[in-house]
């Protein structure tokens, strides 16, 4: 079977594959590296449509691994703002400067690794399909193929092990890259979550999920477990045409993001919704955000007064705030602050 699912999905692949801006059509050389693995990074909980203009936007402002291990941090952090998930921007200046010292990227999977930011799915990618080398790449796109394909009936996270056993049987040692990215173009154009296009699939008469179960019903997926809400307050302090922004931690959610002060809430407390000034404040309306891990209800309010906080921090002109690079959730706060 392993040979036969290989073989129909290579030459399914070289006819489908799509046209994306960090990938090399099937027959062309190996992608460079760095496009590789900056896609990775920035595809990790992020959706293709949203990380293209990201994309493009990074490698023509650093297009080497060179270019940007020479980055100041907060320009990368800026650059990241809107794809959530800041620890990987953190990473990455920390992987692109490894990476830039020792004179360019590990070709192994091993030795990806090694690198910050690197999980065993990223390296995994990185090796097959910039290097060449066979590894077992195994996204959700993947997780959600293999599961059908061998009727994988044991819940998530439990059935993670045997899809991964089930990914390496039908791993060719020749074009894994190319395997590895049709599974991936598979699960997001066929094998959908929702609606499988089965009649469109190449591995239609091998999977055992269409003949053997509702393929949509696979893989089954735990109960998800209600979300918590937390409550916090944000501040909007203006002077003569400049906002009052402070720089976060650099560990922690969102850390070392430039921001609006806040009361210091965080995913497992409310904030305490004392103001960092004294004086007279109005509210500026609600801000409803979600995290992975819980929801934010953030109120909004403007100080009315004329003081500078004791913190660290900038004034920023507001008519470059969008050059501030604020985070998601502080960039709604600021609109509903100027509405």
């Amino acid at each position: 079977m392993a040979a036969i699912v290989s073989e129909k999905l290579l030459e399914w692949y070289d006819a489908n594959a799509r046209d994306l801006p960090w990938r090399a059509r099937p027959g062309e050389a190996a992608p460079d590296p760095y496009r590789v693995w900056l896609s990775e990074i920035m595809l990790q909980q992020t959706t293709v449509a949203a990380v293209k203009p990201y994309f493009e936007a990074f490698t023509r402002r650093w297009p080497n691994v060179e270019a940007l291990a020479t980055a100041p941090e907060e320009d990368v952090m800026a650059a990241w703002a809107g794809l959530g998930y800041y620890s990987r921007a953190r990473n990455l200046v920390k992987a692109a400067r490894a990476v830039a010292e020792r004179g360019g990227f590990p070709d192994t999977e091993e030795g990806l690794r090694q690198l910050p930011g690197l999980g065993q799915y990223t390296a995994a990618a990185v090796a097959a399909i910039a290097f060449g080398r066979r590894a077992v790449v195994v996204d959700a796109n993947v997780e959600r193929v293999v599961a059908r394909l061998f009727a994988l009936t044991e819940p998530l996270p439990v059935v993670r092990k045997a899809i991964r056993v089930c990914t390496e049987s039908i791993t060719p040692a020749q074009r894994s890259g190319d395997f590895a990215q049709a599974m991936m173009d598979l699960g997001s154009a066929v094998c959908t979550a929702r609606s499988p296009k089965c009649l469109l699939c190449p591995l239609a008469t091998d999977c055992r999920g269409r003949a053997e179960h509702d393929p949509e019903a696979l893989p089954v997926k735990a109960a998800k477990k209600p979300k918590p809400t937390r409550t916090g307050e944000a501040y909007w302090i203006e002077r003569e045409g400049m906002v009052w922004l402070a720089r976060r931690e650099g560990k922690g959610m969102l850390g070392g993001m430039r921001a609006l002060p806040d009361d210091g809430w965080s995913a497992r407390t409310d904030g305490a919704g004392v103001p960092l000034l004294e004086g007279e404040w109005e509210g500026a309306g609600l801000v409803r955000h979600s995290f992975t891990h819980f929801t934010l209800e953030l109120s909004v309010r403007r100080y009315l007064g004329a003081a500078t906080p004791r913190q660290e921090g900038e004034w920023w002109p507001i008519e470059r705030l969008d050059e501030a690079g604020l985070p998601t959730l502080f960039a709604k706060a600021a609109r509903l602050a100027l509405a």
